[in-house]
């Protein structure tokens, strides 16, 4: 259930590659690592999770969750720059040797390492967050600052995300 009670629609987009009609990840939901760190997902994001997941620290404190498809192109054009650029290596560090590979069981769960968990402090209640291609699992305190943070002024990230937005056409 999102944050206003009510499910989200279903949300798919058309892959122009593909011309095959993939999910996305919307919402905002309230979920539980149990005591031997399986999540379990929203029902409605499961079909795109079928093939594998990666899991991996992500920014601002909370885990990624990719489905497997998407980690592997945004590792590829990472590995790309080369083992030459600092950049690349550090970008690599951080989010590839973190990376966990898992599947989705039939239950809808997935398994978050001991390690993970701990760094991140994710244990009993987490928020769960769609970000259209990615999952963010979080803390609920970090994610109420986070959201506190980015809600006290929406139109100054908008006017910030301006040009970043009209490039986007």
């Amino acid at each position: 259930m999102g944050c206003s009670g009510r499910q989200p629609p279903r949300t798919a987009v058309l892959d122009p590659k593909m011309g095959e009609t993939e999910r996305v990840f919307v919402g905002t939901f309230q979920h539980t690592i149990d005591d031997k760190g399986r999540l379990t997902l929203p029902a409605k994001w499961r079909d795109e999770l079928e093939s594998g997941i990666v899991i991996t620290r992500g920014l601002d404190d909370c885990l990624f969750v990719f489905p497997e498809s998407k980690f592997k192109a945004m590792a590829e054009k990472v590995v790309a720059q080369g083992f030459e650029n600092q950049n690349a290596r550090d970008w690599e560090r951080f989010i590839l040797g973190n990376a966990e590979t898992d599947e989705i069981d039939k239950q809808g769960r997935i398994s978050i390492s001991q390690k993970l968990r701990s760094v991140l402090g994710l244990n009993g209640e987490v928020v769960v967050v769609g970000l259209y291609d990615r999952i963010e699992v979080w803390d609920p305190k970090k994610h109420q600052a986070m959201t506190e943070r980015v809600t006290a002024e929406p139109s100054a990230i908008a006017e910030r995300m301006r040009d970043l937005m009209r490039g986007a056409k």
